[in-house]
């Protein structure tokens, strides 16, 4: 990873990889199923998280709620295991396929998007997405 100042069309179409880390000094991670393409987990990475996955090979945010740096399965065991690491075209977010080693969500779930909006009665509820 770079700090380097790069133009548009360097950083839009370059190979130099440069992460542009917003304000609060965190890019978004999208973490999807490698085999099943299922949306697993959204969530942050700091400069430390990122490094800490692409050396371990293993998914690493940085906690907003706990102000620290955790990997995915730290105390569960259910880690999420590195296929490949994406970036978007202007490099302030990550798309990270992954192999789960059991549930993603600390709920128990296999996603952290197992709830869909649905509007009964002009109110809107969560409900159960349909196994």
């Amino acid at each position: 990873m770079t700090k380097t100042c790069l133009t548009t069309e360097e950083r839009e179409r370059g190979t130099v990889f440069a992460p542009k880390f917003d304000s609060a000094g965190l890019l978004t991670a999208v973490v999807v199923d490698d085999a099943s393409n299922a949306l697993l987990v959204v969530a942050h990475m700091n400069a430390e998280a990122l490094e800490a996955t692409l050396a371990s090979g293993k998914v690493h945010f940085w906690s907003r709620s706990r102000g620290r740096l955790w990997m995915k399965g730290e105390t569960s065991g259910h880690v999420l295991t590195v296929e490949q690491v994406l970036v978007d075209c202007d490099q302030d977010a990550l798309l990270i396929r992954a192999t789960p080693a059991g549930p993603t969500c600390h709920t128990g779930a296999p996603s952290c998007f197992y709830r869909q909006i649905d509007l009964r009665e002009g109110e809107f509820w969560l409900a159960p997405l349909a196994t």
